[in-house]
């Protein structure tokens, strides 16, 4: 799709990964950015250097996706949407009924939306999590979905709403399963941060960092603004019904991030390593790598951002806060 001179709404576009979507989106030649999110996980700060450009604007009448009504009013006159908004994976752990209610329903809300509004393209936000226990290593698209979790359920009944809805309306989409996604403006002090942030926090106040296990479990970390950048990608992109993982295609150890991370600080403390409790064994998910291959092809995506500069990104961010 030519987004040149276009009108783009983001949807969760205050959010982690939204903001910096938004970023990138106006780093090109497109007509407007229209930023809907409820902020129940956004900030304004995060948008405020965008909303200084003449072509970005927020929605003013909030910017849930329950709210069916909104949606169809924010979509009139938009070319294409990027929707971002969700209930994160601990969350609805804890809060199944609700993470129904926006990643499920909301996700079909948006679609039925996109329909009626004549939206050209769709980028929908899936996530790894659909794969869940790693069969093969990397993970290519192919990979069975072996999800267990309320979060993953949620991200699959979405693509499948994705593909009906290709099927029976023809809506043009495609859709990103992330990896694990770290940097500036994910959320470092709530209940639900991850991993990173969680590392960060221990040092910053000077405790050990704990590692559950012997920190031999692996995954793919990649830094937020490469993820953004795979979002305007997969919008520009000529490919329709058709998933990619959006991830480094690097597997990188808890271990070996832990260390990473305390070199990066300078620190000396030592990792404290934690025996798995039952419930911590039941639910992890061991050495979960995406191929990468797929979307370098289609959409043209690499990542520019290696882990440790990525890590460095976050870590001045934090610093200026």
């Amino acid at each position: 799709m030519d987004i040149s001179g276009k009108k783009i709404l983001v949807i969760g576009g205050a959010g982690f990964i939204g903001s910096h979507v938004v970023e990138e989106l106006l780093k090109t030649d497109v007509g407007e950015v229209v930023i809907y999110d409820n902020f129940a996980r956004g900030k304004k700060e995060y948008i405020k250097n965008s909303l200084e450009d003449d072509r970005c604007k927020l929605y003013p009448h909030g910017g849930d996706i329950r709210e069916i009504d909104l949606l169809n009013d924010v979509m009139i006159g938009m070319d294409a949407v990027i929707h971002l908004a969700a209930m994160w994976l601990l969350h609805c752990k804890d809060f199944p009924r609700t993470a129904f209610d926006v990643n499920i329903q909301g996700t079909f809300n948006v679609l039925e939306a996109c329909v009626k509004n004549n939206i050209k393209r769709l980028v929908y936000s899936s996530s790894a999590s659909v794969y869940g226990d790693a069969i093969e290593v990397p993970m290519t698209e192919s990979h069975p979905f072996n999800n267990r979790n309320f979060y993953g359920a949620s991200k699959i009944a979405g693509e499948a709403m994705c593909r009906a809805t290709y099927d029976r309306y023809g809506l043009n989409y495609v859709g990103l399963r992330y990896m694990n996604v770290y940097g500036p403006h994910q959320d470092q002090t709530a209940a639900y941060t991850g991993v990173v942030p969680i590392m960060l926090n221990k040092i910053d106040v000077n405790e050990p960092p704990i590692i559950n296990g012997d920190g031999s479990q692996a995954y793919d970390f990649i830094s937020v603004k490469d993820v953004a950048r795979c979002n305007v990608l997969a919008l520009q992109a000529d490919v329709t019904d058709e998933f990619y993982n959006v991830g480094t295609g690097i597997q990188t150890t808890i271990k070996e991030l832990c260390e990473l991370i305390l070199e990066l600080k300078q620190s000396n403390l030592k990792v404290h390593y934690k025996p798995y409790t039952p419930e911590d064994a039941r639910r992890m998910v061991q050495n979960r790598i995406g191929c990468a291959k797929k979307a370098k092809q289609d959409l043209q995506f690499e990542c520019k951002y290696a882990l440790k500069e990525g890590l460095i990104d976050l870590i001045n961010w934090r610093e200026h806060q």
